[in-house]
């Protein structure tokens, strides 16, 4: 994940169980993932231009194999993105998403958690911002940050769609666990009791 240097950014429109997504990329990689209705309007900015929808260049590549795996995701087919990804954000926002792609499929971890996983203990609450600027969620699994509690905190797309997000992992997870051990019990989606950053987005 490369921080995106400053090109013509193309986006398409893309539906989903979640509603519609509106999904933007350049030649560096996928730069947004908006949801309709969500905290940030779907709507593209001025100086984006629309997509061929075609495989004529590599914006188009991108924003087609988003869309393919975004449908295996949801499908439970796919656990983990594979993808050229380029948000835009500091360096503590960088460090903060790249760390955010290593919370495992299924499993969710605290605000205070994500702080010392980064390796700023005390910073839960500028973890929460950068969490919640997040400008590629799913791909960028910030759903799967949750309150020290275990509830569910602020989340750009909505808590209705957290929830739906985790939920839809969960749900896969147990059905993988009843194909090895069908009278087993799936353990529960983990969390930490750590102190929750108040008020911090997702």
């Amino acid at each position: 994940m490369e921080p995106s240097i400053s090109t013509t950014v193309f986006y398409t429109l893309t539906e989903s169980p979640v509603g519609e997504l509106l999904l933007a990329a350049d030649e560096t990689g996928l730069r947004h993932i908006l949801f309709s209705g969500g905290r940030d309007p779907a709507e593209p900015r001025p100086e984006w231009r629309p997509a061929s929808n075609g495989l004529a260049s590599k914006e188009d590549a991108t924003l087609g194999e988003t869309i393919r795996q975004l449908r295996a995701w949801f499908a439970g087919e796919l656990r983990e993105f594979d993808l050229p990804l380029a948000p835009e954000g500091s360096d503590f926002h960088q460090r903060v998403w790249r760390e955010l792609c290593k919370i495992p499929y299924g499993e969710t971890i605290s605000y205070g958690e994500l702080a010392r996983r980064i390796g700023s203990p005390n910073a839960s609450r500028a973890v929460g911002r950068a969490n919640g600027a997040n400008p590629i969620p799913i791909v960028i699994p910030c759903h799967r940050v949750i309150g020290g509690d275990g509830r569910l905190t602020g989340y750009g797309g909505g808590l209705s769609r957290k929830g739906f997000l985790l939920v839809l992992e969960q749900s896969q997870m147990s059905l993988s666990w009843s194909k090895i051990a069908p009278d087993g019990v799936p353990e529960s989606v983990s969390s930490s009791n750590d102190a929750d950053a108040t008020n911090a987005g997702a």
